[in-house]
């Protein structure tokens, strides 16, 4: 569990005004002393994150945000961030004061929760001190209401439980694989080796699907690109070739017509997003002209190489395909900017380092604003003109 990178986790995040009790409440739910817990205003700056397993369910990450009603200096800007987290949570611990509760601030936070379609508990706080007919009131209002108390240790275990519960409510992510090959079936990993790879390790987006072959019962076969033909000679039978987008071209000359193949971009693309909307949005790239606006996000951050797809390959590519210069911009981790509607194309990353809710939610607000969104690996298919190929049997 404590290995489980954070992007496959579910992500629970705790919201509320300053001296709200939120910090504590962290404290409680993981047993241990994390968030630093102070009377000042604006003890919490930045997002604290901690990952834990929660009994019942797996691993989650937990995190701390700033009060919504942060008065100090940095105020304005710890709030932005705060906002940001809720885009990319799963499910939310909005808590109040149970003796004085801000209604006004937590109705405002409530909307944008809905709006990004967030289940939501409401924690009642100190209720050692709280306002019985206050309490009485809300629990009526808001569903999913309890209440806490981080010094009698009241409602905690509740809290883990109601927790839990919603994250099995949500949707269950797909297997990168275990729907399209059968058990015992056999899988190709073409991963070319270049300036990007860490010596020594793979990928994450490599090991992640190893690891769900593994979970599947799908055997798996991993190869360089140089050593693709002699593999298919070896093994019989091969139900899919994966390669990396970069490969694409070469790769797809080797594998045989009447081999599935795809890209590991596809398949994070599909189960972190939604692939249809990442082929509808690759069309887009017909409409290119000079000087038409593309976002490039990427949400990791890397030492860049001339082989980077983001960074050189796909800008490169686009601006072949486009027979002009374009005004390409890059956008690294969780600022995915507000202004999406001045661009005519976003391309996202793969996401194996955000979870599936952060990546819904971008594509729900390009959708908002009209604006077409895809990925890297649906856009290397295109350009390299094998995305039927590539996809046709995995949507």
């Amino acid at each position: 569990m404590n290995s489980t990178p954070n992007a496959n986790r579910k992500h629970v995040a705790i919201f509320g005004n300053t001296n709200s009790g939120k910090s504590s409440l962290m404290n409680c739910i993981l047993n241990q002393d994390v968030s630093l817990v102070s009377e000042v205003m604006g003890t919490t700056t930045d997002p604290v994150k901690k990952a834990m397993e929660l009994i019942g369910v797996g691993p989650i990450l937990l995190i701390d945000t700033a009060g919504l009603e942060d008065t100090s200096k940095l105020g304005d800007l710890r709030k932005k961030k705060t906002m940001e987290v809720l885009r990319n949570t799963d499910v939310a611990v909005f808590v109040l004061d149970g003796n004085s509760p801000d209604l006004d601030s937590f109705y405002r936070w409530r909307s944008e929760a809905k709006k990004f379609n967030i289940p939501f508990i409401v924690a009642l706080n100190k209720s050692e001190i709280a306002n019985t007919e206050i309490v009485r009131s809300l629990k009526g209002k808001n569903k999913n209401s309890i209440c806490t108390s981080t010094v009698t240790g009241e409602g905690i275990e509740d809290l883990r439980k109601l927790i839990g519960n919603l994250i099995e409510e949500e949707e269950e992510d797909k297997s990168l694989i275990g729907d399209l090959v059968p058990y015992g079936g056999k899988v190709i990993l073409v991963v070319p080796i270049d300036s990007e790879a860490p010596k020594g390790r793979l990928i994450l987006p490599q090991v992640q699907l190893i690891r769900d072959c593994l979970d599947n019962g799908i055997k798996s076969y991993v190869v360089r690109d140089t050593e693709l033909e002699s593999a298919l000679r070896d093994i019989k039978d091969v139900d899919l070739v994966v390669t990396d987008s970069q490969a694409f071209k070469e790769v797809s000359k080797i594998v045989k017509e009447d081999i599935r193949l795809t890209s590991f971009s596809i398949l994070f693309a599909r189960q972190k997003g939604d692939l249809n909307v990442f082929i509808d949005g690759v069309n887009a790239i017909r409409n290119l002209k000079e000087n038409s606006k593309v976002l490039i996000s990427e949400s990791c951050t890397h030492n860049v190489s001339h082989e980077d797809i983001g960074m050189v390959k796909i800008p490169n590519l686009l601006r072949k395909y486009v027979g002009g210069n374009l005004e390409i911009v890059h956008r690294m981790g969780n600022d995915f900017g507000e202004d999406i509607e001045n661009y005519d194309l976003v391309i996202h990353c793969g996401a194996c380092m955000i979870n599936r809710k952060t990546v819904i939610n971008r594509i729900n607000y390009c959708k908002e604003k009209n604006v077409p969104i895809t990925n890297y690996g649906v856009v290397l298919a295109f350009l390299t003109g094998i995305l039927e190929r590539s996809t046709d049997h995995i949507k």
